[in-house]
């Protein structure tokens, strides 16, 4: 079972310290990757759906990595997840490039398209079409960065005659799709490596997995892409009979939450905690 961690850019880790020191504490205890989550603008007062408080701070999951990057020399980087329709997706494939770049090619792109309309609002974005968007985003950073001469025509984004350097140290740069939606789950399959479930217990888990056989057989897979990579973030603390029941699910990753309020020592407990139970120790 691979471990990683989740909340490196929120708690404590809001501050250049303690975020450097709890992903060198994870890369030492042998997780594979650290995982960003993203809120742009929170609703004031907070309604549901959010998970968030209005003033619960966050890094930009890019500007945190990038930081986590410069302290750590193995560690996968991973944005979990990025709000794609809430992006300016040439802008975006650029800043993803260069963290790919700067960290020796370590990143693990992670999308989602998004669920609270206030948000988007704010920002300005298609909350309705959001679906679409991010598709087509998807396509559009994918010519970019893949393309010889990179050109896109779609509804949501249009470019041509233009080109950006430099491109992504991977070849491809693994994706991930975050979501418990229908959607989500073909979009997973019909064109990413890995899925993204956050929040999950066992129950929920299984029953996402079952979404995700259903839309294999409604989506092809791309040859190539092998088996989709299952990341979970269970609810509550990760212990060894945990791994072990999300093992036999076929997950290939837990990722340990510390909580959005995380201070530093629970941010290390919660690396030490996490690291015994997988080890036995």
């Amino acid at each position: 079972m691979k471990l990683g961690l989740f909340s490196i850019t929120m708690g404590a880790n809001i501050h250049p310290e303690p975020l450097a020191e709890a992903a060198k504490a994870a890369e030492d205890a042998e997780f594979d990757s650290l995982w960003a989550g993203e809120h742009v603008v929170l609703p004031d007062p907070r309604v549901a759906p959010s998970p968030m408080e209005p003033d619960d701070p966050a890094l930009d999951p890019l500007v945190g990595l990038t930081w986590a990057a410069a302290h750590t020399t193995r560690i996968l980087l991973a944005t979990g997840i990025i709000i794609l329709p809430q992006r300016n997706p040439v802008v975006l494939a650029k800043q993803l490039a260069s963290l790919d770049v700067l960290s020796h090619g370590r990143l693990v792109f992670g999308v989602g398209v998004g669920y609270l309309e206030p948000e988007f609002r704010a920002i300005g974005a298609n909350f309705a079409e959001r679906g679409a968007v991010t598709d087509e985003y998807l396509d559009a950073i994918a010519h970019l960065w893949y393309e010889d001469r990179p050109a896109y025509h779609g509804r949501f984004v249009e470019f041509a005659g233009v080109d950006a350097h430099p491109r992504p140290q991977q070849q491809p740069v693994p994706l991930v799709i975050g979501g418990h939606s229908p959607g989500a789950y073909r979009r997973a399959v019909a064109r990413a490596h890995g899925w993204f479930g956050f929040a999950l217990d066992r129950d929920r888990t299984a029953a996402c997995l079952e979404g995700l056989r259903r839309a294999a057989t409604e989506v092809e897979r791309p040859s190539g892409f092998g088996e989709l990579e299952i990341t979970v973030a269970p609810r509550g603390p990760i212990t060894s009979e945990r791994i072990d029941a999300y093992a036999e699910l076929g997950v290939h990753r837990l990722v340990a939450v510390p909580g959005f309020h995380a201070d530093r020592d629970e941010m290390l407990a919660t690396i030490e905690r996490t690291h015994a139970a997988r080890t036995g120790r």
